[in-house]
């Protein structure tokens, strides 16, 4: 499966791409559509994006963006960055668990009036 960000690039599977909504990047594990568009999931977050909010890396930018977050991340003691990221990653979990049983059917609420 393919997908095509704005500038229509394509975006395949191992793609370097970056979240144009907080600057999140990563490699795109998956790719997958619905009604409602194109969807990349990225390997740093493990979130799916919208492709239409995704833009493409090279690998030069790629490079450029993983040693800015090692630097911010070599700040901390080793036991600091792990004790973050198993905070970070049980955070995920959770809010994965909440949102598999949420009916997003269109007979939810409506705006009243």
């Amino acid at each position: 499966m393919e997908s095509v960000n704005p500038k229509n690039k394509e975006i395949l599977v191992g793609s370097h791409v970056r979240y144009s909504g907080t600057g999140s990047a990563g490699e795109v594990l998956s790719v997958r559509s619905d009604e409602d568009g194109v969807w990349a999931k990225m390997d740093t977050t493990e979130l799916w994006y919208n492709s239409r909010y995704l833009e493409l890396l090279n690998e030069e930018e790629y490079t450029r963006f993983k040693s800015r977050e090692y630097r911010r991340n070599s700040t901390k003691s080793s036991d600091e960055a792990a004790d973050d990221k198993e905070a970070t990653k049980k955070k995920l979990e959770n809010i994965k668990k909440n949102l598999e049983d949420i009916d997003m059917s269109n007979e939810l609420c409506d705006g009243g009036g």
